[in-house]
């Protein structure tokens, strides 16, 4: 997803403000007068800046250094400074309980896990890469929380994949589901998983893990199932260009409608796998960012019972890729052309999804159908620093197996998409 520079945070509330608590300064509003904001510490390993080199391939819009970012925003905000410091949660335990125990937090976000379904696929490396780094972080993150002996609420950005897509049968609810057992016994369960890539099949793992410290530990766990994540900035990361978000436009970080956007911008068909059936949950930027406010300011509270992490949608709509390619198509003018999916994927698949608990918190997400301004807002960024697109990576090289390389993958696929070079 675009994001600031920033894999986890620790959030120190003053007193009286815990359940005001902003996720991040660059996208929070202001408090209420007499009310002070939190002490914000983001840490971060700079792992995906490495793998755009790995990649050859850069985000289309210019991304200063996290010292950059951070002493632009102090410098230009009269809230608390931010502080950033290099740690890789995966690895570097030890320092991290040593952190914990120093900083004494109120509130935990945790992005900290490589984000890309395709990237995850690629290679071997790839693969083993994304469960160590993702798994490794998350545990470390709850087993620290738990030896520091520290009350931390532990807020998780999760993904809808976990559920699969078009295999429930209904709506898909907020985490859990009632079922009838052998017997006619009642229960309530987690959903079933049915991750897609080796990505989602992390985040299923790091499900199981949150119900575990909740139940054993009394951790209180909020785990966000988010959609695909579209637009740029926000208004406070705009303020300043060297604050812009990542634009991911490459076919292995990528996301769908802002991919669309970028190669609208660029003169470049739209690329459409398969039929373009796949229906998705979207979400946008903006009001990702007013999700994971509501969610630090609304913890759970601690029981060691089944069902004690809480669990939300974080999504504004479902749309068929088709369906958004031919939105833009109509704002933009630009074709749009399928291509080989290089997924292994359902063609054609519904998408029935309950959200509403955050709407009940207070979001008013924005709508497909209502934002050609912000559409417009991402093609002008777009269309900004074209000259940075690499048109060699716009089109996937990751591959879910054998039969999808070789479909998607061969010379013949390959030259039939317009518009890129191969």
């Amino acid at each position: 997803m675009p994001s600031p520079a920033c894999a986890a945070h620790f959030l120190h509330a003053p007193p009286n403000t815990r359940r005001l608590l902003p996720v991040c300064p660059l996208t929070a509003p202001p408090l209420p007068t007499g009310l002070c904001y939190p002490q914000v510490i983001i840490i971060d390993n700079l792992s995906r800046r490495k793998i755009d080199l790995d990649l050859g391939c850069s985000s289309l819009t210019p991304i200063a250094t996290p010292e950059v970012r951070v002493d632009t925003w102090n410098s230009i905000s009269k809230r608390q400074p931010i502080r950033f410091v290099n740690l890789d949660l995966a690895v570097e335990y030890v320092r991290f309980v040593q952190m914990i125990q120093e900083e004494r937090p109120d509130t935990m976000v945790h992005f900290a896990e490589q984000r890309a379904a395709p990237y995850s696929q690629k290679t071997p490396a790839t693969k083993r890469y994304t469960i160590n780094n993702n798994v490794g972080a998350t545990h470390n993150v709850l087993c620290g929380i738990v030896e520091s002996g520290l009350d931390v609420h532990l807020v998780h950005l999760g993904t809808m994949g976990v559920y699969g897509y078009g295999n429930s049968g209904g709506e898909i609810p907020e985490g859990y589901i009632d079922v009838q057992l052998p017997g006619g016994r009642s229960r309530s369960i987690l959903h079933p998983s049915y991750p897609g890539s080796i990505y989602h099949a992390t985040k299923c793992l790091d499900a199981v893990l949150f119900q575990f410290y909740a139940k054993n530990d009394l951790l209180r766990l909020t785990d966000l199932h988010q959609g695909i994540v579209w637009g740029t900035n926000t208004e406070l990361t705009a303020r300043d260009e060297r604050l812009i978000n990542r634009f991911d436009y490459d076919g292995e970080y990528g996301t769908v409608l802002n991919r669309f956007l970028m190669q609208a911008a660029c003169g470049i068909p739209l690329t459409v796998y398969g039929t373009g059936g796949q229906t998705r949950a979207f979400i946008h930027i903006k009001d990702t960012c007013k999700c994971i406010e509501l969610a630090v300011a609304n913890p759970p509270q601690a029981k060691g019972e089944w069902g004690a992490v809480e669990i939300l949608n974080q999504v504004a709509e479902t749309a068929r890729v088709r369906d958004v390619a031919a939105i833009v198509s109509q704002l933009t003018g630009v074709e749009m052309q399928t291509m080989e999916n290089p997924r292994n994927e359902a063609a054609e698949n519904d998408l029935d999804v309950a959200n509403q608990k955050f709407q009940m918190l207070g979001l008013e997400p924005t709508l497909l159908e209502s934002s050609a301004g912000l559409m417009a807002e991402v093609t002008d960024i777009a269309n900004k620093y074209q000259s940075r697109c690499d048109r060699a990576k716009v089109v996937s090289k990751a591959y879910w197996n054998k039969e999808r390389a070789a479909a998607a993958g061969s010379s013949q696929a390959q030259a039939s998409v317009k518009g890129v070079a191969v």
